[in-house]
């Protein structure tokens, strides 16, 4: 069973940065894509950015490009987000999520808030 926990996630002023981590477990991850997805009161789920497990090839939400980095430690099985520049509107609860490739089968952690104050 695949078990994904995030951390990281707090208050932080406009104009500053967090690392959100999620640590994956219950799999080898070779076949997975890995990711980030946030949801914001009232809002629906939206994509952040992903990354290919096995070779690192990453994908971002325009809303994202430029101020956050996705990346994976394949040694300790961590997923990172690092965020820049964060705004008011990254506000929401950040959930990292697994896919794998062959079944589609889809894995979603417990979520982490993120608060940004204007």
């Amino acid at each position: 069973q695949v078990q994904l926990v995030e951390s990281g996630g707090g208050l932080v002023q406009a104009g500053g940065s967090l690392r959100l981590s999620c640590a994956a477990s219950g799999r080898t991850f070779s076949s997975y894509g890995m990711g980030w997805f946030r949801q914001a009161p009232g809002k629906e789920r939206e994509f952040v950015a992903a990354i290919v497990w096995s070779d690192g090839r990453t994908n971002y939400a325009d809303s994202v490009k430029g101020r956050f980095t996705i990346s994976r430690d394949n040694s300790m099985n961590l997923l990172y987000l690092q965020m820049n520049s964060l705004k008011a509107d990254d506000t929401a609860v950040y959930y990292c999520t697994a896919r794998q490739y062959l079944t589609s089968s889809t894995y979603w952690g417990q979520g982490t808030q993120v608060t940004v104050s204007s």
